[in-house]
């Protein structure tokens, strides 16, 4: 019988007087050798482990191929390389690099979890599971210090999940005009202390005042005399979640809608602002404050007002607080502040895939948004702790993954060892031995 031979080879334009000729025979390489400086981030803060001790494995282990650790490490290192879809697996399970971050031997013939085993993983973590898994990402928060801070501010912030299928919890949002979740965020700068899947048929800041609750008692628990300022826009000005920040010592610093009311209050500051305007040409920006109370308010708080006047037409914005600063530092320093958070929800939903919830199962969906957030702890540690002084110290996930994961290398495994021989043309070889040599200072 004769014996059938595939020919993989592709053929390109020629250079140089040379053919140039492709196959897919080049043998074990990777295109991912950067994970193992995000391993060794893992290693400095323990996250997978109390991942996965967080979660109950109900698996017999006589029969268990695939170890539940090993099974995290690969989904959230795929996630952080750029692998949001578990279909990407099929071939990502034999990758020798990410089988080495994940913790086993980089054997080819012994391949990790394949895409429907993750998809079982993904589909029994329960609602109790859910909340210990949360915890985690204030305690690593919490881990992060060397000493208690004298001050820290939480932002709180939603945004829309679109959905593109029958999942469960999904509903049609008015404001953002498509089927979506809406999941509820909490950043203290760069840091995710939460992370909350939720349907889009509520108010924007629901369950805002119980997870402030939660989040309050845990922080001082650690830090007795730490002073907390939450933040947030004006969908989170709601008079009960003002009242008990005050009862129990928080400081407030949350934007109000405006309406009748409110405009009535700045209208002096507007009028002097369009004058101002008038008079020169140029930009003005005006700050004043006054006492407000809406009907359903208990009572009349303080509210700060900003009255600018730009070319396109006035600008006023309104801010409900309890910090005694002037209006404009509080306005300028403190309160505008709160747009960085818009950035680091776009890292995880962009670059992070934390928008990927097309589970069925609004609780595996859940555990897919953690995923991510864990992906996005251990990119935001390396970040925050080891690219200080470099180049990327201040870049965006995509960024970094793009310059420190995306390393082609050719590996070579012996009994005692397993060789990652980069590519010797990589841009950025300085940078990565930096970073080895911060991550594992005994590594040279």
């Amino acid at each position: 019988m004769k014996t059938e031979c595939i020919d993989n080879r592709m053929s390109f334009s020629r250079a140089s007087r040379r053919d140039v000729v492709a196959d897919f025979l080049g043998g074990r390489l990777t295109s991912d050798a950067g994970i193992l400086l995000l391993k060794e981030v893992d290693q400095k803060i323990g996250l997978l482990d109390a991942v996965n001790q967080a979660i109950p494995d109900p698996r017999d282990p006589l029969s268990t191929v695939h170890q539940q650790r090993t099974m995290l490490a690969q989904r959230i290192f795929s996630i952080a390389l750029g692998y949001e879809d578990l279909n990407d697996q099929q071939t990502m399970r034999t990758d020798a690099a990410l089988q080495v971050a994940s913790g086993v031997s980089p054997i080819e013939a012994q391949p990790m979890a394949s895409p429907s085993t993750l998809c079982r993983l993904e589909n029994r973590v329960l609602r109790q599971t859910l909340v210990r898994l949360s915890k985690i990402l204030v305690d690593q928060f919490i881990a992060s210090y060397d000493s208690p801070p004298e001050e820290i501010t939480l932002d709180f912030d939603a945004t829309d999940d679109p959905v593109h299928g029958q999942q469960e919890g999904r509903f049609f949002h008015g404001y953002y005009r498509h089927y979506c979740f809406l999941p509820l965020y909490v950043f203290c700068g760069s840091q995710p202390l939460l992370a909350y899947l939720r349907p889009s048929n509520i108010d924007g800041a629901k369950h805002a005042m119980a997870i402030t609750k939660l989040l309050v008692e845990y922080l001082r628990q650690a830090w007795p005399d730490v002073k907390i300022t939450i933040r947030g826009d004006g969908g989170f000005c709601r008079w009960k979640l003002l009242r008990w920040c005050e009862k129990h010592e928080v400081f407030y610093c949350i934007g109000a809608c405006r309406n009748k009311v409110l405009a009535l209050h700045a209208k002096s500051l507007m009028d002097q602002a369009e004058a101002e305007f008038e008079a020169t040409g140029n930009k003005v920006r005006l700050f004043g404050e006054t006492d407000y109370a809406a009907k359903t308010w208990d009572k009349e708080r303080r509210v700060i007002i900003k009255s600018e006047r730009l070319e396109q037409g006035l600008n006023t914005r309104f801010v409900v607080t309890n910090l005694p600063h002037p209006p404009q530092q509080l306005y300028d320093d403190v309160y505008a502040m709160r747009g960085d958070m818009e950035n680091r929800i776009k890292e995880q939903q962009l670059m992070l895939f934390a928008d990927r919830t097309s589970c069925h199962d609004f609780q595996a969906n859940q555990f897919r948004l953690l995923l991510s957030t864990f992906a996005y702890v251990l990119i935001d540690a390396l970040r925050r702790d080891y690219l200080k002084g470099t180049e990327l110290e201040k870049a965006q996930c995509n960024t970094i993954r793009l310059k420190l994961f995306k390393v082609a290398a050719r590996v070579r495994v012996t009994v005692r060892r397993v060789w990652f021989h980069l590519s010797s043309s990589y841009p950025h070889q300085a940078l990565f031995q930096t970073l080895s040599s911060r991550l594992v200072p005994d590594s040279g």
